[in-house]
């Protein structure tokens, strides 16, 4: 099992795009795979892009080329350009928020459906798992309809608190597991 993940090592980095409504946490994620430390952000207008060598788990190694695109309503046009032909999707929900699911399931379910995303790996971070008022993953796997994406599209929801770091490597070994598997899928495809 070991030599399947170094197989990806042999192509350019993969390309990653982090999305999600303002305030759910993706540049505080980019920045502690970046940096391993809480790095104190403010709201991103327009992107942010970082490469990163994953330090730990299955994926360790591995070199990523993050988008983090705000979550701005104005910004989320934007959004089907950057997730364009990229190797997987991070979406960030912040998991106290509970007013605002709905409008992180409609945005979610636009960006899986655009033509270029079918298939593409997903990556859903619940964020602020720590928080006493934070929504479980079971809950919000539910209110974001996860089990009515595009039959194609596979996904995993990870627990996670961007702050401390944890669940960002549990959920980047799922994120990379996948998309060694959709590689393999459409590699098979080729040769029929």
């Amino acid at each position: 099992m070991g030599n399947s993940f170094s197989n990806i090592s042999a192509f350019q980095s993969l390309h990653i795009v982090m999305l999600g409504l303002d305030s759910a946490g993706k540049t505080t994620v980019l920045y502690r795979l970046k940096f391993n430390e809480f790095v104190n952000t403010v709201p991103t207008i327009g992107f942010n892009t970082e490469k990163i060598k994953l330090s730990n788990g299955t994926a360790k190694g591995i070199s990523c080329h993050f988008w983090d695109v705000g979550g701005q309503e104005k910004l989320r046009p934007l959004w089907k350009s950057y997730s364009r032909c990229t190797d997987g999707i991070i979406y960030v929900v912040d998991s106290v928020d509970v007013d605002r699911l709905e409008e992180a399931k409609t945005e979610l379910h636009k960006v899986t459906k655009f033509a270029e995303n079918q298939g593409t790996p997903l990556l859903v971070i619940a964020n602020k798992q720590d928080l006493p008022k934070s929504l479980p993953v079971a809950d919000i796997e539910k209110q974001l309809a996860l089990h009515e994406l595009t039959p194609s599209t596979t996904y995993h929801i990870q627990p996670a608190c961007a702050i401390i770091g944890e669940g960002l490597h549990e959920g980047m070994d799922k994120l990379y597991e996948m998309i060694l598997k959709r590689r393999k899928s459409l590699k098979q495809k080729k040769k029929r």
